[in-house]
C-alpha cells in the first residue's frame, strides 16, 4: 500500500476528527496540548508532508520561511487567518486552506447570548446568587435593559453578522449595518445601510461587530467612536479582539457612557486587560464563539476535506493562496 502522508498537528482536535485523521494519515499530535513556541513548531514539521495548526499558531514570515521542505501545504483550523503570512505562504508556494461557512450559527447564538448577558445583567445576578448577596425580591433591584425593539447596529455584515441580524429579528430589533458593500435586498431583509461606518454609530442602541480582523479594523472601536453611540449603549464583540480598543471601552463603562459590554474575544487573549475584571457591567467569555461539538468537528472535518484534496491533486475547496 501506498505511504500516507504524514500530518504534524499543533493543537488537540476533537475526537471524531482524529479517529479520521488517524486513519487516513500519519498523524504527529500534540499530545500535550499546549501552545508551541516557534522552534517547536519548525521542529514537530521535520518530515511531515503538510501541517495542521490553529489560531494560537502564529506563523509568521520567518517561520514560514524555516519550514522543512518536506512541508507542502497548512490547513488551519480556523476561519481568520491574521495568525498565518499569506504573502511569506504564497512566495514559497505553500497553498492554505481555512474552514468558512461552518462556524456562522454557534458564533452569532454567541451574540445573541452575550447582548442578552450584557443587557439583562446576567453576571451580577449570577454571582449574586451564588455569593448569597441576593436578600430579596425589589421592584428596582438589579435592572437591566430591554432587548425588545432596539435598534441593533452590526459592524461588518458577512455571514456571521446576517445570522446575527436573523436572530435579532425575534426580538423585533431594527437591524441597522455597516459593510464594505452594500448587500442585494433579498440580504438584507429590510435592514438598514449605512454608507459610513460613523454613521451608523448613533443608530446603536446595541452594536455588534462582526467585521474581520486586521490592520485596517485594528481598534476600530476607539474613544471617538465610542462617543458617537448612544448614551448607555451596549457593545458586543465576537469578531476579533484587536478590533477594540480596550482603553477606550473600559473607561466608557466606567463613566457610565455604555451602560454594558458582552465580550467573547480579546487583544492578547487569554492575557485579557485587567480592568476588565474589575468591571461588573461586562460579560465575559474565554473565546467561545465555535465552540460546540458539532461546529468544531465540522471544522476539523473542512480542515480534512482540504488535506484530502490536497494530496489527491484536487483544487483546495476552501484555498486562501
Amino acid at each position: 500500500m501506498p505511504q500516507k502522508p504524514t500530518i504534524f498537528v499543533t493543537r488537540r482536535l476533537p475526537d471524531d476528527v482524529t479517529r479520521r485523521l488517524t486513519k487516513d494519515y500519519e498523524a504527529r499530535l500534540n499530545e500535550l496540548d499546549g501552545v508551541l513556541s516557534a522552534d517547536q513548531l519548525v521542529k514537530g514539521a521535520e518530515g511531515a508532508d503538510a501541517v495542521l495548526v490553529t489560531p494560537t499558531d502564529k506563523l509568521t514570515a520567518e517561520v514560514i520561511g524555516r519550514l522543512p521542505k518536506s512541508v507542502k501545504m497548512i490547513a488551519t483550523f480556523s476561519v481568520g487567518y491574521e495568525h498565518i503570512d499569506l504573502n511569506a505562504a504564497k512566495q514559497r508556494g505553500l497553498p492554505v486552506s481555512n474552514t468558512p461557512d461552518v462556524l456562522t450559527d454557534a458564533t452569532a447564538d454567541i451574540a445573541l447570548l452575550l447582548m442578552l448577558g450584557a443587557a439583562r445583567r446576567a453576571y451580577e445576578g449570577e454571582r449574586a446568587v451564588r455569593d448569597a448577596s441576593w436578600k430579596s425580591w425589589s421592584t428596582t433591584y438589579m435592572l437591566g435593559v430591554h432587548m425588545t425593539g432596539k435598534r441593533l447596529g452590526i459592524f461588518g455584515m458577512g455571514r456571521i453578522g446576517q445570522a446575527v441580524a436573523k436572530r435579532a429579528r425575534a426580538f423585533d430589533m431594527q437591524v441597522h449595518y455597516y459593510n464594505r458593500k452594500r448587500l442585494p435586498a433579498d440580504q438584507e431583509q429590510g435592514a438598514i445601510y449605512h454608507e459610513r461606518a460613523e454613521d451608523l454609530l448613533p443608530h446603536c442602541d446595541f452594536l455588534s461587530i462582526n467585521a474581520p480582523g486586521g490592520a485596517e479594523t485594528y481598534h476600530w472601536l476607539n474613544a471617538e467612536r465610542i462617543a458617537r453611540l448612544p448614551d448607555k449603549a451596549v457593545v458586543v464583540n465576537t469578531s476579533r479582539g484587536g478590533l477594540v480598543d480596550d482603553v477606550a471601552l473600559i473607561a466608557a463603562l466606567k463613566s457610565g457612557k455604555l451602560f454594558s459590554a458582552g465580550l467573547d474575544v480579546f487583544e492578547n487573549e487569554p492575557n485579557i486587560h485587567p480592568g476588565y475584571r474589575e468591571l461588573p457591567n461586562v460579560f465575559l467569555l474565554p473565546h467561545l464563539g465555535s465552540a460546540t461539538v458539532d461546529t468544531r468537528n465540522a471544522m476539523g472535518f473542512k480542515a480534512l476535506d482540504n488535506l484530502d484534496a490536497h494530496f489527491a491533486g484536487r483544487q483546495l475547496p476552501d484555498r486562501l493562496v
